[in-house]
């Protein structure tokens, strides 16, 4: 899937990764949209130079971007050195522009609060609180997120230390966990919920049984895990489908109870007008709906 951005005045391509579950920009698109490149031509040879500083600086240029065919100018499909979101800020660092002083301030900013929040966890919750009360979500459904969101991010740690690779490979051991927990895989379970952008995140739409039961399955995953301290795809992966496992006969023995499936179709894709307003205290402009 491919898309078209706007960056301010300039188009920039980005392409969708399914398996990565990540977006990759067009460096050269980028270059030239901050740096103000009459052509793309310029572009490319403001990014060639760019890339022999950022050698000399000893960045590995491996790790921050590769190629991907993206249409060219002329229509046809053609091999452009593209970087995940991580990698274009890393990039944008290396910019000696007006345009790109914004992002090198947010990007201040944004780390000053990450290290106050490594100092102290508390404030990490209290951000991910105030975001999603921004928009409209429930006391009582935001703490299952957060109570969701630490499980997994214990999970993903317990991966780095276990062998697994970030990226193709979470996506991997995540689909096995969904499909031994729900029957399904993570990009079924957001067609039931019609969610087709991707950026939206599927855990955001999921109802409090869905995010209780995902987070059974990673919580008993991660244990699995470190009882029988496996390591590599392959050990991992029986681990996830392990601890799926006990999430999917919970899930199946609550709805032979209740005669009711626990997967549904909701999302929070139109949270309630008058819930949104509150949280953000507006009392006179209509909010933006999610």
């Amino acid at each position: 899937m491919s898309q078209i951005k706007l960056f301010q005045s300039k188009s920039i391509r980005s392409l969708w990764n399914e398996e990565e579950q990540q977006w990759y920009f067009s460096i050269v698109d980028i270059v030239g949209a901050l740096t103000d490149q009459p052509t793309q031509d310029r572009a490319r040879k403001y990014w060639s130079v760019l890339k022999g500083r950022l050698k000399k600086e000893g960045v590995e240029l491996t790790t921050i971007c590769s190629q991907l065919k993206m249409t060219a100018g002329d229509g046809k499909m053609r091999l452009t050195d593209v970087a995940n979101t991580k990698g274009i800020l890393r990039i944008i660092q290396a910019i000696p522009s007006p345009k790109a002083e914004p992002f090198k301030a947010w990007l201040s900013t944004v780390g000053a609060e990450r290290i106050a929040e490594i100092e102290n966890p508390e404030l990490a919750q209290k951000r991910i609180r105030a975001l999603y009360q921004a928009k409209g979500y429930s006391d009582e459904w935001i703490d299952q997120r957060t109570r969701g969101i630490a499980i997994r991010d214990t999970l993903t740690e317990e991966w780095k230390k276990r062998g697994i690779k970030e990226g193709k490979e979470y996506a991997i051991l995540t689909s096995e966990i969904s499909k031994a927990t729900f029957g399904i895989t993570p990009s079924e379970h957001k067609k039931i919920k019609s969610l087709e952008r991707p950026s939206e995140n599927l855990r955001d739409h999921m109802t409090d049984l869905e995010l209780l039961f995902t987070a059974l399955g990673e919580a008993s995953t991660t244990e699995i895990a470190k009882t029988h301290d496996v390591y590599g795809m392959t050990e991992n992966k029986q681990a996830a489908i392990a601890g799926g496992k006990i999430a999917g006969d919970a899930r199946k023995a609550l709805e032979k109870k209740t005669g009711r499936k626990v997967i549904s179709s909701s999302n929070y894709k139109e949270l309630p007008e008058k819930d949104v307003r509150m949280m953000l205290n507006i009392s006179s402009s209509k909010p933006n709906k999610k």
